[in-house]
């Protein structure tokens, strides 16, 4: 629940975000990133997945760092190390990621990447009723494997490597929100992100970096998948309880395999629609037992948490 204070107050005018329910900003978010991968893929006959990459990456690091304005004195090599491999984990999730989706169908590479945050939630609960989650996921990665023959092999394990940078992802973002204040450590690490995928990007890019339609193109995939959904998940969250918001991401796959379909013209089997269901489901049922769990812990105060990691 929100206070009586946030939950009567009017929006602020010429604010057209906070006018909007927060439910539909992180519904458009969620359109606009994979929106955005649809882009990507359209982009990659005439400019390489790690170019883009890392007109995405870059993209975001610039409007992070013009938002957080990270203070970089006084910091430990601890510090650097952690925010160090968060940026690295960024860079390897994008990077993969996007290599999948030059190989398999958006909406499939998407559901095996979701598998990645879906293991860190289950190994890390003690609660038998995630068993049955994990079980939903394995149905999911079964249904897989009756059409892996029809998938690019390297396309998916492109997939299952951006599942586990994700993780990796998760956990150091973590570990950097205890070491940095607000967004510091994330605009840190997209510029670390920017660094480490920058000889791979210009190498592949080459001139056609230079060609200002393709530039155009590879910085709306950067507004698309970081620029507008991160602006409208930080709204969001600000009025909506955490377990909703997860709730709500759990349909990224289905929104991945949508935009195929749409945007590319990639259909998919049923086997692979039931892969796609079962991941949804183990999310989405793994976040809301885990937020009542979490609901327990705190006495009833859930509603006033909000999520540390942007």
């Amino acid at each position: 629940m929100r206070s009586r204070t946030e939950a009567t107050a009017a929006p602020t005018r010429g604010n057209l975000l906070d006018s909007l329910p927060p439910v539909w900003l992180v519904l458009v978010g969620i359109v606009s990133v994979q929106t955005g991968a649809g882009v990507a893929k359209n982009l990659f006959d005439a400019l390489p997945p790690a170019a883009v990459v890392w007109l995405r990456l870059l993209t975001s690091a610039i409007l992070l760092v013009l938002v957080a304005r990270p203070v970089l004195r006084a910091r430990t090599r601890a510090d650097w190390m952690v925010v160090v491999g968060y940026g690295v984990a960024l860079a390897a999730m994008n990077f993969f990621i996007y290599q999948a989706f030059a190989r398999i169908p958006l909406g499939i590479a998407v559901t095996i990447e979701y598998l990645g945050p879906l293991l860190i939630a289950i190994v890390g609960s003690r609660r038998r009723v995630d068993l049955v989650w994990a079980g939903m996921a394995g149905l999911g990665v079964a249904a897989l494997g009756v059409e892996f023959r029809s998938l690019d092999p390297l396309g998916v394990l492109f997939a299952v490597l951006a599942a586990v940078a994700w993780a990796g992802y998760i956990l150091l973002s973590a570990a950097t929100g205890r070491r940095f204040d607000g967004t510091s450590g994330l605009a840190i690490a997209s510029v670390v992100g920017v660094l480490v995928m920058a000889p791979a990007g210009i190498a592949e890019g080459g001139a056609a970096l230079l060609d200002w339609r393709l530039l155009l193109f590879g910085l709306a995939v950067g507004v698309l998948s970081s620029v507008v959904p991160y602006t409208l998940e930080l709204n969001a969250l600000r009025r909506m309880p955490p377990r909703v918001f997860g709730v709500l991401m759990s349909l990224q796959p289905a929104a991945a395999a949508l935009v195929g379909l749409l945007l590319l013209g990639e259909l998919l089997t049923v086997w692979q629609w039931t892969a796609v269901a079962c991941v949804i489901i183990a999310s989405a049922g793994s976040t809301r037992t885990s937020s009542r769990e979490a609901a327990k812990a705190s006495s009833g105060t859930e509603g006033e948490v909000r999520r540390d990691d942007p």
